[in-house]
Formats: C-alpha cells, sequence, structure tokens
C-alpha cells in the first residue's frame, strides 16, 4: 500500500461517538469533525453529530448486525483511500460508543499505521457503562459490586469461557439480543445463580430507550415479550437491584410530552447548528437536522448592493438573518463597517433579525408589531415618494414590493445573496420519511422540501410547524396541507407549534 507523502494533509481521528445521546460527544471530538473534510459514519453514531461539519463530505458506512452490507476490511480501505486522496485529506471516522470497546477501531488503527497515515484515537463513551447509567444502575458499587466485565454477546467467533468470570461482581454483554437464550444457558451452566438480577437496556441514553428487567433465568424472555431488539446493552448482577431507586432518565421531565421521543426535522441551512434543534432536544425530542438551503455570494459579487448602499439614503430593509450577516460580510469584504450604514434608518422584519442587527451594535429603527413582510409593508412609518431598499436574495417573494408600492413608496431591491438547494443525503432522507413533524423557519425551505416529492415520498401530506404567518402561507402555496403556524417569532413558539402539529396528527 501507497505510504502517505510527508508533506500530505492526510490525517485520520477516529472518534467514538458515544452511546446515542449527542450531548455525550467528547469536546475532543467535537473539534475533530468541525475541522473535517470528510466524515464517515457508522449505524450506531447519533446523525444528530453532523451538525458539528455542516461543509464536510459524509458517508455512510453503517453496519447493523448481522445485515452489514459492507465489510471492516472495506472500511478500512475506505479510510485509507479517502485520508490520501486530493492531496491528502482530514478524515473523522464517526463510531458509536467507544471506538476501542468492540467497535473494531484497532483494525482501522492498524491500516492507517501500515499506510503511514498520521491518526489520532478520540475516546469516547461506552454504552456499556451508559446504557446502564441512563437506566439508573450503576455497574459498581461499594457495597455491591467491586468488579464488572465487558463482554461481547456476538457468537460467531466462537464461545465464551464464562467460567473464568466467576468471581467477577457485574457482567456487561453488548451486541447479545439475539443470543441472549444462550448466553443466559452458558453462564448458568458456568455457576452463575440462575436468580441473578439482570436488566436490558435498548438504545440507551435515547428517548427511545426501554428497559425489561427479571432473572438471569428469565430476561431472555422479558426481552421478547418487551420487543427489544438491537442496540442494546445487559446487565447482570446484584446492581441490577438499585433500578428500582436509581432510575432517573425515564422519570426526567421533558417524558411525556407531545415531543417526548418524537422525530422532529428541522429544516435550516448548511450553515452549522440550529438553536432550534437544542429547545426541542430539551422537550424529548430526538432531532434531525436537514439542510435544505445554502447560501452563496450574491451573482453580481454584490456590487449592486453595494451601489445602492452609497447612492441611497432613507431606509434599508432587512427581512432575514442571513441578509444581517451578508451584509456584514459585504462591508467586511470592501473594508467597511456599521458606520457606511449611518445614513440610512434600519427595518428589521422581525425580532429575531432586530436582534441579529445588535449583535452588531445596531439598533433596528422600526419593527413590525407582527413579524413578515406583510406587516412590514403596512407599518413601515414612510410617506408617499419616499425610499427603501430592500437587501436580499434572488428568490425574494414580491409580497414587500407589492405592498410598499401600493402606498407610492419608491422601491428598490438588490440582490445581496444567493439562496440555493441543498439536497440531504440518502441517510437524513431516509429518517424524514418517518418525522413526526417537520419545522420551517422560511418560504424558501417550504419550497425546497415540497420539491423533494417523489413516487417514494410526499412531504406534502406531512404535518409542518411554520415560523410566522408568511412562512406559512409559502408553505401552503407550495402545497403543504398540514400546516401548523407559530403564535410569535421565537424558536419557543415553533417548538410549541411543533407540539400542537403532533398532537393533532394524532387525534
Amino acid at each position: 500500500m501507497t505510504q502517505a507523502s510527508t508533506t500530505s494533509r492526510a490525517f485520520v481521528s477516529l472518534i467514538g461517538a458515544g452511546p446515542g445521546d449527542p450531548g455525550l460527544l467528547t469536546l475532543r471530538g467535537q473539534h475533530a469533525l468541525q475541522h473535517a473534510d470528510v466524515v464517515l459514519f457508522d449505524y450506531l453514531a447519533n446523525p444528530e453529530l453532523l451538525r458539528w461539519c455542516p461543509d464536510a463530505h459524509t458517508v455512510y458506512v453503517g453496519k447493523k448486525g448481522f445485515s452489514e452490507y459492507i465489510t471492516q476490511e472495506q472500511i478500512n480501505a475506505l479510510i485509507v483511500q479517502t485520508a490520501q486522496e486530493n492531496g491528502g485529506q482530514r478524515v473523522a471516522r464517526l463510531k458509536g460508543g467507544d471506538v476501542f470497546v468492540f467497535g473494531r477501531g484497532g483494525e482501522e488503527a492498524e491500516a492507517c499505521a501500515e499506510a503511514g497515515i498520521p491518526f489520532e484515537i478520540v475516546p469516547g463513551v461506552t454504552s456499556a457503562i451508559a446504557a446502564p447509567a441512563y437506566a439508573g444502575i450503576p455497574v459498581t458499587h461499594r457495597s455491591v459490586a467491586r468488579s464488572f466485565a465487558v463482554l461481547t454477546g456476538n457468537t460467531r467467533e466462537g464461545g465464551a469461557q464464562y467460567e473464568r468470570l466467576s468471581g467477577v461482581d457485574t457482567l456487561l454483554l453488548l451486541m447479545g439480543v439475539r443470543n441472549l437464550d444462550t448466553i443466559a444457558a452458558e453462564l448458568i451452566a458456568a455457576g452463575r445463580d440462575p436468580q441473578t438480577p439482570a436488566a436490558t437496556v435498548q438504545w440507551g441514553t435515547t428517548h427511545q430507550q426501554r428497559v425489561a428487567t427479571g432473572t438471569l433465568d428469565t430476561i431472555a424472555q422479558a426481552v421478547r415479550e418487551a420487543g427489544l431488539e438491537a442496540p442494546a446493552v445487559t446487565v447482570v448482577g446484584e446492581v441490577v437491584k438499585l433500578r428500582e431507586k436509581l432510575r432517573w432518565f425515564d422519570n426526567a421531565p421533558t417524558f411525556g410530552g407531545p415531543l417526548s421521543g418524537k422525530t422532529v426535522a428541522v429544516t435550516r441551512t448548511r450553515d452549522g447548528a440550529s438553536a432550534l434543534s437544542d429547545v426541542l432536544r430539551a422537550r424529548g425530542a430526538d432531532v434531525l437536522e436537514v439542510p435544505l438551503i445554502r447560501f452563496e455570494a450574491a451573482s453580481d459579487g454584490g456590487e449592486a448592493a453595494l451601489g445602492a448602499l452609497r447612492s441611497g439614503a432613507g431606509w434599508l430593509l432587512l427581512t432575514s438573518n442571513q441578509a444581517v450577516t451578508a451584509l456584514f460580510a459585504l462591508l467586511e469584504g470592501e473594508g467597511l463597517d456599521a458606520r457606511s450604514l449611518a445614513h440610512v434608518k434600519l427595518a428589521a422584519v422581525g425580532p429575531s433579525t432586530a436582534r441579529s442587527l445588535s449583535e452588531r451594535g445596531l439598533r433596528a429603527d422600526f419593527v413590525p408589531s407582527t413579524p413578515g413582510a406583510r406587516h412590514l409593508a403596512t407599518e413601515l412609518p414612510l410617506q408617499p415618494g419616499e425610499a427603501a431598499l430592500h437587501l436580499t436574495s434572488q428568490l425574494a417573494e414580491d409580497e414587500l414590493q407589492r405592498g410598499l408600492e401600493a402606498r407610492g413608496i419608491v422601491y428598490t431591491r438588490a440582490e445581496l445573496y444567493r439562496t440555493e438547494a441543498a439536497a440531504p443525503d440518502l441517510n437524513k432522507l431516509e429518517r424524514l420519511k418517518n418525522a413526526a413533524v417537520i419545522t420551517l423557519a422560511s418560504g424558501s425551505a417550504a419550497r425546497h422540501l415540497a420539491a423533494l416529492a417523489d413516487a417514494d415520498f410526499d412531504p406534502l401530506n406531512m404535518p409542518v410547524a411554520a415560523m410566522g404567518p408568511q412562512t406559512a402561507d409559502a408553505a401552503r402555496d407550495a402545497g403543504f396541507t398540514r400546516v401548523t403556524v407559530a403564535e410569535t417569532a421565537s424558536l419557543d413558539a415553533l417548538a410549541d407549534a411543533a407540539e400542537r402539529a403532533v398532537v393533532d396528527a394524532a387525534g
């Protein structure tokens, strides 16, 4: 195999993604994702973690139980090949749990070493400990258990010598759901008491978490009756008795709400993570971030916007957070700053856009009483003959223009940035089909989502929660039939609308 050049950028980060809760990713893992060119992620790595690498190329190399469609050898080769491409790339290999706890990370590290590619190991929180912890089961306890062992339940490599574990207090079985009957029988045959308490935790640390309890003799039947499947961790030991006193996660305040355990799809831009996602997670939702929009530079590089700013006075109209971001990027590129706006008054379409201005040290001179272009056009304090400059994208709707021109206002529009479609990858698209509700923060998002419709996917009949009446109207115009509107232009109100949409869909 070709050795990597000493001047190559090739570098591989083998990252433990943790057990499922995206909040359990380490800071080092987050940093590695943010600097990756390519991310290879597997079935047990929560796709939400890809929010930290919005500009990276992502490749799903999932292996699910016995139905894997890509071999470990192929993954090893892909890691090396990807790192060596394009003069060397930074590759993040995102693996569920911990890299070296039954994750075959050692084999991937060996492949990098043999190819001469520098690599790092970013340990993750292993499900062997985290899943029991979220079920209220400590793997050790001073008065109950002073030792534990982590075992693979995968019997394809041969049976385990369970008699050697006779002195271990707590046993933790990974990948053992299918073989639980056999494993339990072999443990009993090796001397483990059939009445030893046991518990199986499926999808531990996520809002899909489910727990079955019993004894070593009955746990396999309890798992079948509960319908638990992989991924799951089974705990065998006296510590299981502590669950009734220490269970906390399934009694957490977020449980029981309309969004608890539901998948909420958050449509957003390609640029980083959505703050809405954090609000929804706090309500118990499993969040799927779906980039549908990406922002590009204006087709003329912003010359028209600069010219309009320099020559015009009157009011400057900003109708999105992106408009604020693009405006300041344009000014900075010209060596200018906020002082260049001293000759205009600033109007923001709503409080969110006003906050974006405030974060840059500017106060909006006017914000309509109700967010939206329609209300901005109606309420903007201008007299006939006065001028207003609207800095926006090439896809700006004409509602603002029509409303102002009907009042005799001299309306000018200049393209400040471009809004383009960003199609989700196949893995996200498959998950999107099963979402309980989809949030829409802009009319562009509604139109781009509608464009994804095909013979296998009809988003127009899915419940959607829209940020304000303007977005709701755009969604209806795009063909959506089940639209719930946020009462105010805030993240909490949009989350409230998502809850109402889920309740309405269920009722």
